[in-house]
């Protein structure tokens, strides 16, 4: 990591974001980590995972070390074709935490896998790229048990088909955000009715289905008014919202801000 933070990345304040996947895993140092306008802390032992299309920025002490590397979609899913990196959680869902905080075993253990994948990488072996996707996914697997830990369901075979379902809710709301608010249209895609799917929403991540729904297009509308040249108007509209002033409503109590006050506080 010092490699990459020594060409001017240890202070980037000002959101950015990728086209690929990466990990980042630090050993040593602190700070603030802030991923699609969610601050995280950073210490020695922690693990983030980002996805394209994330906005993220961070400011790191000067003793800050660690480990990254990046991913592409194609480069992954070429290899293992009946695996998915939005399979995992932490790729896959908006709603999942992107910081998990390793203790000092788990640590150990991933430093020796990125170590691994980094001198793999730098070699010229024979069927190196197998050996490299073998040692990303080791690390992937490891962190959704170490995440699952976390949710109590998931010990059960009840709980497993509800995340599972849940997943299947979130794929359905990529597809559709923009055109489709209703609960109610992605129960029947699903085949249940809302208050099971509410149920499994509320079950996984301790939200509705309708704030899962909301966050999301929430998200997508800070996103565009980062990067997107236009009015306002123009990405509610976008999104979906015919009316302005309901986008307006909609941002505010979602993110405690009206969009217009968003744009000051991070494009100032």
């Amino acid at each position: 990591m010092k490699d990459h933070l020594v060409v001017g990345h240890r202070h980037i304040e000002k959101p950015h974001r990728h086209d690929f996947y990466a990990a980042v895993l630090f050993t040593e140092g602190e700070g603030v980590h802030e991923i699609d306008f969610q601050k995280y802390e950073v210490s020695k032992g922690s693990l983030f995972f980002l996805s394209p299309g994330q906005v993220h920025s961070w400011e790191l002490s000067e003793n800050i070390d660690g480990y990254i590397f990046f991913c592409s979609q194609e480069f992954y899913e070429m290899h293992y074709v009946n695996q998915k990196l939005r399979n995992f959680p932490f790729f896959g869902s908006v709603s999942f935490p992107r910081k998990l905080q390793l203790n000092a075993i788990e640590l150990e253990k991933n430093i020796r896998l990125f170590k691994e994948l980094g001198d793999e990488f730098q070699s010229k072996s024979i069927m190196k790229e197998g050996l490299m996707l073998s040692l990303m996914s080791q690390i992937f697997i490891n962190a959704t048990r170490l995440f699952s830990k976390d949710f109590d369901t998931l010990a059960s075979s009840a709980g497993i088909s509800y995340f599972k379902r849940y997943q299947d809710f979130e794929n359905l709301i990529e597809q559709h955000f923009t055109e489709q608010k209703s609960i109610a249209y992605y129960a029947s895609l699903m085949g249940i009715s809302p208050k099971h799917l509410n149920r499994i929403s509320q079950t996984v991540v301790q939200k509705t289905a309708t704030d899962v729904m909301t966050e999301r297009v929430v998200l997508e509308a800070k996103r565009m008014l980062m990067y997107l040249d236009e009015s306002l108007v123009e990405v509610a509209f976008r999104l979906g919202y015919e009316e302005y002033s309901y986008f307006v409503r909609v941002f505010r109590k979602n993110s405690g801000m009206t969009p217009t006050q968003f744009i000051k506080k991070y494009k100032a």
